[in-house]
Order: structure tokens, then C-alpha cells, then sequence
């Protein structure tokens, strides 16, 4: 069964591709428990991502993430896991995944995850123009994602169809193995 046999599938992908949401359906359509990591660090810090971001910088966040992205993937269980959108920037984050977990990289077009995103006050790196600061995060990132074992274009699909398409993937990969 290779990367999934310890039962934990890590959703990446910039903000506004759907990560949360298909995390959720995963999670239902496998009885398996999900973590949403930004979540998990406020329930963990007892504060919100952008009080860490104001208080501690962008750096203190990332290091605070990566402690919380290695506890989920050793934790014991079955887990869908949905990352922080840059969750993937360290190297150490990336290895962790790749040898911890099934990831998939969610993507979208800017279009789409500005409509997303757009009216969402609660992203740090979004404030003031969140279409420039969209462009600009994406084009910054646009190859962050690569390392994942599937990619994931949702601009087209329900979050149900995407749900769906890495089910699909993943039993296709276990009956190879």
C-alpha cells in the first residue's frame, strides 16, 4: 500500500482550493478523524493564526506549524489531514509528508480561489489588495506543490467530485501494490 499505509492522506495547495472542505468529505466517506492544522494550532496555542502572525511574524508561525504537522503525522490512526497553504515551504515539512502520508495537492485557478478567498478577513497574508497579494502568493509558490503524489485541479469540481477523484487515486494505488 506504499505511502498510505499508515492511514493518514495530507491534503496541500494554496489557500481557497478547497482543502478544508474536501477534508471533510474524505474524512466522512472513510470514518476517518481530520485535522485542519491551522485548527489544530489554535486549539493547541489558545490563539487565532493571525494573532500568532502579529505577535510572533511569519517565521514564528511556520515553526510553530511544522511542530504541529510532525505531531499529526506520527500520531497513531487513521487521518485526513488539510495544511495550512504554506504548510509546504519547509523542506522538512515536505519529507515529513512524503514519507509520513498519500499527499495531495489541491490547485485552482486565481480566478477561482479569489472568489474564494476575497471577503475571508481571517488570512494574515491577504490583507490590503487580496487579488495582488493572491497573484503575487502564487506565483511565489507555483512549484511548492509539485512534490505531492497526486495534483488535484479544483476549479472545475464540486468538492464532492474532488472528494471522489482521490478516492479513486488511492484505491487504484493500493490494488497496485
Amino acid at each position: 500500500m506504499g505511502q498510505e499505509a499508515n492511514g493518514k492522506i495530507v491534503l496541500v495547495g494554496f489557500m481557497g482550493t478547497g482543502k478544508s472542505t474536501v477534508s471533510r468529505l474524505l474524512a466522512d466517506k472513510l470514518g476517518w478523524v481530520r485535522f485542519d492544522s491551522d485548527e489544530e494550532i489554535e486549539r493547541l496555542e489558545g490563539r487565532k493564526v493571525s494573532d500568532i502572525f502579529a505577535a510572533e511574524g511569519e517565521a514564528g508561525f511556520r515553526a510553530i506549524e511544522s511542530n504541529t504537522l510532525i505531531s499529526l503525522l506520527e500520531a497513531g490512526g487513521n487521518a485526513i489531514i488539510a495544511t495550512g497553504g504554506g504548510a509546504v515551504l519547509r523542506e522538512g515539512n515536505r519529507s515529513a509528508m512524503l514519507d509520513n502520508s498519500f499527499v495531495v495537492a489541491l490547485k485552482a485557478d486565481a480566478e477561482h480561489i479569489i472568489s474564494r478567498v476575497k471577503s475571508d478577513t481571517s488570512r494574515p497574508l491577504l490583507q490590503g489588495d487580496v487579488a495582488a497579494n493572491v497573484n503575487r502568493i502564487m506565483e511565489a509558490r507555483k512549484h511548492a506543490y509539485d512534490f505531492a503524489h497526486l495534483q488535484l485541479d479544483t476549479t472545475a469540481l464540486t468538492a464532492n467530485e474532488a472528494a471522489e477523484a482521490i478516492l479513486h487515486q488511492l484505491h487504484s494505488r493500493s490494488s497496485q501494490t
